[in-house]
């Protein structure tokens, strides 16, 4: 019986484990989704409204090329603006060249303004790219430690009820004699 008391009480320290993870968990998630928020805006950083898709032209903001992998995101994702929008832009200005590759080009032809232009304009638009995948992927944690804050607060919510109920089958071996032997235990 003994056994029992100890197995019940390590239950419940188990689940309020669980329980105050869960807390933490959940804490966190919204710390990091709501810094990431904030930080976007303070910048001004949005993604296209979808009304901005609804005309798209080569060599303007919105392309052709970019309405089947965007324009679904309109308004919302960081991952899809930075890899499918700032990206697609980029790519068009330097003829698919890298940042590296025109940064080289640049310091061989010292004198050429114009690729001077060009690698700067690179360098910041993917400058912003890596700042919105950072974003992303902080919002992504946030995303998973939110998951995580429900498995633990189900998990020691499971446990709790589990330490009740071995709790009560102590306290009344009868109960735990019929559950086993399927035959109700008589006094005499």
């Amino acid at each position: 019986m003994r056994r029992n008391h100890l197995a019940a009480l390590a239950g419940f320290a188990l689940s309020a484990i669980l329980l105050v993870s869960g807390g933490l968990l959940l804490w966190g998630s919204a710390y990091v989704h709501n810094t990431v928020q904030s930080q976007l805006a303070a910048q001004q950083i949005y993604f296209p409204p979808a009304a901005a898709f609804a005309h798209p032209k080569a060599g303007t903001e919105i392309t052709p090329s970019m309405i089947p992998s965007v324009s679904q995101y309109a308004g919302q994702q960081a991952e899809a603006y930075a890899d499918n929008f700032i990206a697609v832009h980029i790519t068009n200005m330097t003829g698919g060249k890298t940042y590296s590759q025109l940064s080289q080009q640049a310091m061989a032809q010292p004198n050429n303004a114009k690729l001077a232009a060009e690698v700067s304009t690179v360098f910041k638009g993917e400058a912003l790219r890596s700042m919105l995948l950072n974003a992303f992927g902080w919002w992504k944690v946030s995303q998973i430690t939110f998951i995580a804050s429900i498995v633990a607060f189900a998990a020691g919510g499971l446990g709790l009820l589990a330490s009740l109920f071995g709790l009560t089958l102590s306290r009344h071996p009868e109960i735990l004699h019929e559950v086993i032997e399927g035959t109700p235990v008589t006094h005499t």
